[in-house]
């Protein structure tokens, strides 16, 4: 909710309405894209704002309640300096005069993040963590296996220097007793 409020949309906004429809006992997501004629009612709960597009050319207009649970996400396209805070003139505009007036649009990329996209972004930084956590238990046990098979690599070469020390000695004393 406060996503939405801080979202600031006004007048003359182009925005991306992300509608959940219940169809036949399935929920998909519709997308509506327009220009905001109209906002009313502040930020209170009853907020609502107004878009309008021209599909097959035909003006269609929606009112959508702000704080809607309807709404899945709400995305602001471009926003354009106006000067009026209802353009309720432009339903009778031409699409050509409509754009010459919107000139000084700027590319916007604002967005209220719908619930699955937070919760399935928290569930990626997790997985992350959780994979970079076994990597790190894994190095550490190498590096544990590593470290006893060192030692008795060691020993093992200790072992072999004594034994080849031990060997010419034993030679020398069998030696003696030949000459004896």
């Amino acid at each position: 909710m406060e996503d939405r409020k801080g979202l600031g949309i006004k007048a003359g906004d182009t925005v991306r309405v992300h509608q959940k429809i219940q169809d036949k006992g399935k929920t998909r997501i519709q997308v509506f894209e327009g220009l905001v004629l109209a906002r009313k009612h502040g930020n209170e709960p009853g907020a609502t704002f107004t878009v309008r597009k021209v599909a097959s050319g035909v003006g269609v207009e929606k009112i959508f309640p702000l704080y809607s649970p309807n709404i899945d996400k709400i995305e602001i396209v471009k926003r354009a300096k106006v000067r009026r805070s209802k353009l309720y003139y432009i339903r009778e505009k031409v699409n050509r005069e409509i754009k010459r007036q919107m000139r000084r649009m700027r590319m916007v990329a604002l967005a209220t993040e719908s619930e699955a996209e937070a919760a399935a972004r928290a569930e990626e930084e997790a997985k992350a963590a959780e994979e970079a956590a076994a990597a790190e238990a894994e190095a550490k046990a190498a590096e544990e296996a590593a470290a006893p098979e060192a030692e008795t690599a060691i020993e093992a070469e200790t072992t072999e220097e004594t034994a080849a020390e031990e060997t010419p000695a034993e030679e020398a004393t069998e030696d003696e007793e030949k000459k004896d």
